[in-house]
């Protein structure tokens, strides 16, 4: 069976899981958010606060705006450890759905109205939390993928996030049937028995600048845990895999890079 780039970025939204994920595992999550947006930014070379400081305000802002707003599932910051740029901070939001990307951003101006009643005060607050930032920033939009590991609890320190980013592959004989058995078989046998992998978000291209990109973020405790966490996946993967699946599954991916950031506990 010979398979389109089409027909293969539909079999992966058809791996979309109807079960719960959402920043850490609870009793009775709720449905898992369907989009994430990743805003890359850039920090203001002219920006005279420290880190607690700059902490301090997005905190605010965080707790009277974004954590109220019904559009917004979760956000978090993510700062440079080894990217291309060292001054880069990704944004990432996450939504239940595509209609609440839209109604988001009109929702948090109702929200700073009822933080920051005042104009004035309110309009210098924003203007001293946006200075951290250059003028330029893009953004892209995924669709959330099944197989998501939950954290335990909620973060309580500052963590390291490890994004690998494929670009996918499109074999001529590749089916959806071994991609979905195959993928299956490493959620179950290597990302959830990895300890050192604390929570892990796959997602898949929606809008933006390549319908190949397939995200996998892993969260885990520190970056001395990085080594010990590719050590064990290859343990893992040697124990669950035979050499011709391990081809069989390579094959639907092109090439990967790799991005380390600080997962910034607000």
């Amino acid at each position: 069976m010979k398979i389109s780039n089409q027909f293969f970025v539909a079999l992966v939204v058809l791996l979309l899981l109807l079960s719960p994920c959402s920043i850490f595992a609870q009793d009775e999550a709720p449905k898992r958010p369907e989009y994430i947006s990743v805003t890359q930014m850039f920090w203001n070379k002219n920006y005279k606060a420290s880190p607690d400081e700059w902490k301090a305000i997005e905190k605010e802002y965080k707790e009277k705006v974004t954590n109220k707003n019904e559009y917004i599932v979760n956000a978090g910051y993510y700062t440079h450890l080894f990217t291309d740029n060292s001054n880069e901070v990704m944004y990432v939001q996450s939504y239940p759905n595509w209609e609440a990307l839209d109604k988001a951003a009109d929702r948090n101006a109702e929200l700073e109205k009822e933080a920051w009643p005042d104009e004035d005060t309110r309009k210098a607050f924003l203007k001293k939390m946006n200075s951290a930032y250059s003028k330029f920033h893009s953004d892209e939009i995924y669709a959330t993928m099944s197989g998501a590991k939950l954290m335990e609890k909620a973060p309580e320190k500052d963590m390291v996030l490890y994004l690998r980013q494929n670009t996918m592959a499109f074999p001529e004989d590749g089916t959806l049937e071994e991609f979905k058995t195959l993928r299956k078989k490493l959620l179950e046998n290597v990302i959830y028995k990895n300890e050192f992998i604390k929570a892990y978000y796959p997602s898949i291209h929606a809008w933006g600048a390549d319908k190949r990109d397939m995200n996998e973020a892993v969260i885990m405790e520190s970056l001395a845990d990085l080594h010990k966490m590719f050590d064990r996946n290859t343990e893992l993967m040697k124990d669950a895999f035979t050499e011709d699946e391990r081809k069989a599954f390579g094959k639907y991916f092109k090439r990967h890079g790799d991005y380390l950031y600080t997962a910034i506990k607000l």
